[in-house]
């Protein structure tokens, strides 16, 4: 049996949004991401990608919410656990940052044996943690 390639990586995650621009507008304007996608589909979608600025690794595709099924899912993606991960090499910058532009936290820093984390929620609901390992 042959071995798959030894360059996979994941790439994208689907984050389900209300709507393009109130999302995009939240993760480069209030988290800092960087915009590397933005472009025209059909029936008015867009492929509309964002990475934290200097990552070069994985990014998310804010895709807009299309029939019920999809909008019942915007928020609740990974059911009220924490989904999302953001690294920082200055949690401590990042999170009076964050904080003053708005960002909910759901707690205060803590300090793990794995590193410093807070749990924020993105404008939908989704739960994510600020951490430096």
């Amino acid at each position: 049996m042959a071995d798959f390639s030894a360059s996979r990586h994941i790439a994208l995650a689907t984050l389900v949004v209300d709507d393009y621009d109130k999302a995009k507008a939240f993760y480069c304007d209030i988290l800092g991401f960087d915009c590397v996608s933005d472009q025209p589909l059909p029936d008015g979608k867009r492929w509309v990608v964002v990475t934290p600025k200097g990552s070069g690794g994985m990014g998310l595709l804010l895709a807009q919410a299309d029939g019920a099924q999809q909008h019942q899912a915007i928020g609740n993606q990974t059911g009220g656990r924490v989904g999302f991960f953001l690294h920082t090499q200055d949690f401590a910058t990042d999170f009076t940052l964050m904080t003053t532009r708005g960002v909910r936290f759901l707690e205060q820093p803590r300090h793990e044996a794995y590193g410093s984390v807070a749990v924020f929620e993105d404008p939908y609901g989704n739960k994510w943690d600020l951490l430096q390992p």
